[in-house]
């Protein structure tokens, strides 16, 4: 089972803590990692583009010239693709990027980012942040403290609204929950902070533990 140091919001070593094998000793699979990350980019994509057909451009009720007699190539409407403001062939519309994967490949991946974030040493557990008001000054004297520079994820074990408004005004720090991780986010973060009751948490959604078997009645 890994273990990693254990720091207080001053930065000071105050122990250990032991880590769930299933989230930081997990395989790292490159081609699953990729193949998850590309699927939530594309998810993030609105996907509201579109253009105007033909049918859709403004004008085109009457025939440029007449049909004959002027040694030219007929010619039906303003708005077809070859006219300067007629429609676009083959533009985009709206569509959705959605792409569905399968629940067992986004759970390798995430796991296979926290191991890899281990083992790059970029995860840094703290007991507690103990913000008793949300003052943003008071949290970057922390994140100094904890040696966190670069982009920063914080990992919370429930909503801390203390904490969100300390951190809101910081560009670089993103706090997500410990329920709501996604690949995406743990790998662009240089540091990952990650609250000692928020690990609890995190085992419990996405790591091995599966429900309990019913007892098996034996015929008397």
């Amino acid at each position: 089972m890994p273990q990693t140091t254990l720091y207080d919001r001053a930065g000071k070593d105050i122990g250990s803590v032991e880590l769930s094998d299933a989230l930081f000793a997990a395989p790292v699979n490159e081609a699953v990692l990729h193949q998850v990350v590309t699927a939530q980019l594309a998810g993030r994509r609105t996907g509201t583009h579109d253009t105007l057909t033909r049918g859709e451009v403004r004008g085109g009720g009457k025939k440029p010239y007449r049909q004959k007699g002027t040694g030219r190539a007929r010619q039906g409407s303003r708005t077809a693709p070859h006219y300067r403001g007629g429609g676009a062939v083959f533009g985009p519309h709206p569509r959705s990027y959605e792409q569905r994967l399968p629940q067992k490949m986004k759970r390798l991946a995430l796991r296979g980012a926290l191991t890899a974030k281990l083992d790059d040493q970029a995860i840094r557990i703290v007991d507690a942040f103990g913000l008793d008001s949300p003052r943003t000054r008071d949290f970057v004297g922390i994140l100094d403290a904890l040696a966190a520079k670069g982009r920063v994820l914080v990992i919370a074990p429930a909503v801390d609204e203390h904490l969100r408004l300390s951190a809101r005004n910081l560009a670089t720090v993103e706090v997500i929950l410990a329920d709501s991780l996604n690949v995406v986010d743990l790998l662009r973060a240089d540091v990952v902070l990650i609250e000692q009751p928020a690990l609890a948490r995190m085992d419990e959604v996405y790591g091995d533990r599966q429900p309990a078997a019913p007892p098996v009645e034996v015929p008397a």
